[in-house]
């Protein structure tokens, strides 16, 4: 049977009061949804200059002990000479990088020019094949100067624009914390949302006195890692050879009265709680039953006005059944209707969670920055990709089912003769 798109037009406007209501509590609850997913998917989806977020481990602390007191623990992130021990030997990642966990505030300016306050990221070599960032002019410094520790920097196009007036300025220098430093790059602004990657000023740790630091016999400091898999199958494969690795460095250090703990923080990159013993899907499910949650309690009113509607059209459904019309069609044809409603009403419902994302992103995601140079805006665009649109989809499914199926149920139930004399039974 093909549904009537005037019918069901002539319906909702028989029924003005119960048919808005439906609407916008349609779109309310879709709106309310797809913006806890676009709030989800700023944190796990590959959006650039994380393109590898689903198949990157991140490890952003360690725990260390005494070996004659299990209690004596310490927390933080690793040296430069941990992060060799552990993880310049793995063979099972396509590659890894370490970094200074946050940016760090600085001033930076052109000799004998004025200051400008930049956040100031601190990394390796590998840290632009692991992240994927859009170079205007120039390319970044390469492995023989993050080994010499040479005093280069990427910076980004307002960072450009704020200190030399341009963004043509690779081979040019610029004072950083006034110690000269040499533009090899100019890539485009980060939004600060993907924090791993946000900066205005990228140079290599080994050319700074906080990125050499190191404290705890030398097995604690400022960086942090992340692993990029082949391919998300190798993740067990990973976190067992980190293990091994881990065994192998406590030998190392036994003289110095100290070991590492094995139950590290080594999880999947997207912001995903969890450890080496933990299931990286905790906070998906999570996630899953709050949105069980926003759409089942729109669902059972949404129901409740879906029962009163097809009361009122008991005499016809009698109709309908009297001209051979079978339960089954009845049912399929409440669902159909209340379908192509709930459809429309979650399209408001995206859009107006669209619309909200971009006008309110700023308390919405919590951005905080340092520095003078102006931040970009958040690119709420690479988030509304197929994936969201999905859910969406999913969303006014699942919601459609909850609040007609069983209202349709039993419409198809009724009395034939009750339901067109009027009685509804």
């Amino acid at each position: 049977m093909k549904i009537n798109i005037k019918e069901i037009y002539y319906n909702l406007r028989k029924q003005p009061v119960v048919s808005v209501v439906s609407i916008i509590g349609t779109a309310l609850a879709i709106f309310l949804v797809m913006v806890t997913v676009v709030l989800s998917e700023v944190k796990t989806a590959d959006i650039a200059p994380e393109v590898n977020r689903s198949r990157s481990l991140d490890y952003n602390k360690m725990w260390t002990q005494k070996i004659t007191d299990e209690y004596s623990n310490r927390e933080g992130c690793m040296s430069y000479q941990s992060y060799r021990a552990i993880f310049s030997s793995m063979t099972v990642p396509e590659a890894m990088t370490a970094y200074v966990i946050q940016g760090v505030e600085s001033v930076a300016s052109e000799h004998g020019g004025h200051n400008v306050g930049i956040s100031l990221r601190q990394v390796d070599d590998m840290y632009w094949k692991i992240f994927e960032f859009d170079f205007i002019t120039g390319h970044p410094f390469d492995k023989a100067a993050f080994d010499a520790g040479m005093q280069v920097a990427v910076i980004t196009e307002n960072t450009a624009r704020a200190i030399f007036g341009d963004i043509n300025v690779v081979g040019r220098e610029f004072s950083l914390d006034h110690t000269p430093y040499r533009v090899t790059g100019v890539i485009k602004d980060v939004s600060p949302l993907t924090f791993r990657t946000y900066g205005n000023v990228f140079v290599p740790f080994t050319a700074t006195d906080l990125g050499k630091s190191n404290w705890g016999k030398g097995i604690m400091g400022p960086l942090v890692v992340t692993v990029l898999a082949k391919s998300k199958d190798d993740f067990n494969k990973i976190r067992a050879e980190y293990s091994s690795n881990i065994a192998r460095y406590n030998k190392e250090l036994e003289p110095t009265g100290w070991k590492l703990k094995i139950e590290d923080d080594i999880h999947k990159n997207g912001y995903e709680e969890g450890n080496m013993g933990n299931d990286d899907n905790s906070a998906r499910y999570r996630r899953w039953v709050v949105y069980a949650i926003l759409l089942l309690v729109p669902a059972i009113n949404i129901s409740s006005m879906t029962e009163s509607r097809l009361r009122r059209r008991a005499s016809e459904i009698g109709v309908r059944r009297a001209f051979g019309c079978t339960r089954m069609e009845i049912m399929f044809m409440v669902l159909a209707e209340n379908l192509v409603i709930t459809l429309f009403a979650g399209t408001i419902g995206w859009m107006l969670s669209v619309v909200f994302a971009l006008i309110s992103q700023d308390f919405l995601f919590d951005i905080t920055t340092s520095g003078t140079v102006d931040a970009v805006p958040v690119d709420v665009s690479s988030l509304m990709h197929w994936s969201t649109f999905f859910y969406a989809l999913l969303f006014c499914f699942i919601l459609n089912l909850l609040s007609s199926g069983i209202p349709a149920y039993r419409a198809s139930r009724l009395n034939i003769v009750n339901a067109i004399s009027g009685l509804r039974k």
